[in-house]
């Protein structure tokens, strides 16, 4: 749905003369800010604590280990976590928790049991 039918107008017009490429695609929901706070308030604040990586670096770390892959010139794609929608954001944020127990032996608890978990992790 176009909710700025002028301005919509307005930019077209600014097009006139030149080859275009449109693309027309069902808008996806974006990651919640409850998924958004639960990531950055507990998954990399736990990792950063335990790591002792400054939370940039690790939600770097934790972008090139699960949103990367090689495309066909060899090249690394890393995406951004606020291209992700709800879904997928929620499947990343399980990965890291996965990844956290199996590897570091670290609870990461979920975005809905925050407020009851303690916040720390079990090293072996």
């Amino acid at each position: 749905m176009l909710f700025n039918h002028q301005k919509y107008l307005v930019q077209l017009s600014r097009l006139e003369g030149k080859e275009i490429e449109l693309t027309v695609r069902q808008k996806k929901s974006q990651r919640s800010n409850e998924q958004n706070r639960a990531y950055w308030g507990l998954a990399i604040e736990i990792l950063s604590d335990h790591l002792g990586y400054e939370r940039e670096e690790v939600h770097d770390l934790l972008r090139h280990r699960f949103l990367s892959h090689v495309d066909e010139r060899g090249l690394t794609i890393i995406r951004s976590t606020t291209s992700l929608s709800t879904k997928e954001f929620s499947e990343y944020y399980e990965k890291i928790q996965r990844w956290a127990a199996q590897f570091l032996n670290c609870y990461i608890p979920s975005p809905n049991e925050a407020e009851a978990t303690p916040l720390n992790c079990v090293w072996r």
